[in-house]
């Protein structure tokens, strides 16, 4: 009778010990994977534009160093003529005509004057290099002493040749230099795109004060990339836009380009806190412009 007793309890401490033992490898086993952490999604990536740094030619591919007398040459040049107000509401009429475009002493002149034509008070003029100077990429270099007075507005700028993208500004526009009389020696360096312009107010723009403006010469430039368009006044930078790679209502500076040279009086901008024609005549003079190949 004792000896059952004895064996009966024997096998119940084996039945407890064994019970136990499993339960403990449960509990390992349970702890070890509620502290195994969660694999993460591997994170998005994205990419910022960036600037490259681009190489140019050191001798022109195309100039103008107004090295003549006369019309400005007509192998590189062309006019846009006519008093339309050219989308701005611009109160001149441009010509073709020696009194307001001149080549001579080293120096194109192009002088905006107070005189009736085409049923305007005022006439300039508007050089294009269309056809005869297009450029895809490139080093653009102007020197020029600008005009001064209220009323005045000056640009030395850049339009698509074959609107590849559509009507402005869907196709671009470059700006590489643009002043306004009434905010004297403030020079603008600009873009516009279907996505960033002046009529959503949301062009990109650097400007910079540059004593003197219509005093001296001073040069003004834009380095044109696939990547980038740079714009710098007297070699000093105060101007970048990058391409965001989104598209050409972002970047549509993948086409051919071609120069304008003018001088608008009046105009949306031109004419933002009045005009004085008393200012007249006003001069917008260049010594030269260079356009270098970028380097591939």
């Amino acid at each position: 009778m004792n000896l059952t007793l004895k064996l009966n309890n024997i096998n119940k401490q084996k039945t407890y010990i064994l019970s136990a033992i499993l339960s403990g490898f449960a509990l390992i086993s349970s702890c070890s994977k509620s502290s195994t952490p969660a694999t993460p999604a591997p994170a998005k990536v994205i990419t910022a534009p960036v600037s490259k740094e681009w190489s140019f030619e050191a001798s022109t591919m195309w100039s103008d160093e107004f090295d003549y007398t006369g019309l400005p040459n007509s192998s590189k040049w062309n006019y846009d003529l006519g008093g339309s107000g050219w989308g701005n509401n611009e109160l001149q009429y441009y010509t073709d005509n020696i009194k307001n475009v001149e080549v001579a002493n080293g120096v194109l002149t192009i002088t905006a004057r107070k005189e009736m034509m085409g049923g305007k008070d005022y006439t300039s003029t508007r050089l294009i290099s269309k056809n005869k100077g297009d450029f895809l990429y490139g080093r653009i270099e102007v020197k020029a002493k600008l005009p001064s007075g209220k009323g005045t507005w000056p640009a030395i700028w850049m339009l698509p040749t074959d609107w590849a993208y559509g009507g402005w500004p869907k196709s671009g526009e470059i700006d590489i230099m643009e002043h306004v009389g009434y905010d004297q020696d403030k020079v603008h360096i600009s873009v516009h795109t279907e996505a960033y312009n002046h009529s959503i107010n949301t062009q990109r723009s650097g400007s910079k004060m540059v004593p003197g403006a219509s005093t001296d010469f001073h040069i003004y430039r834009v380095d044109w990339t696939p990547k980038s368009i740079i714009g710098y006044i007297d070699g000093e930078q105060v101007f970048q836009f990058l391409n965001e790679e989104r598209g050409s209502a972002v970047w549509p500076f993948d086409k051919r380009f071609h120069l304008l040279i003018n001088v608008a009086f009046g105009g949306n901008w031109g004419a933002a806190q009045g005009i004085d024609p008393s200012v007249l005549p006003q001069k917008l003079e260049v010594d030269y412009v260079k356009v270098y190949k970028m380097i591939e």
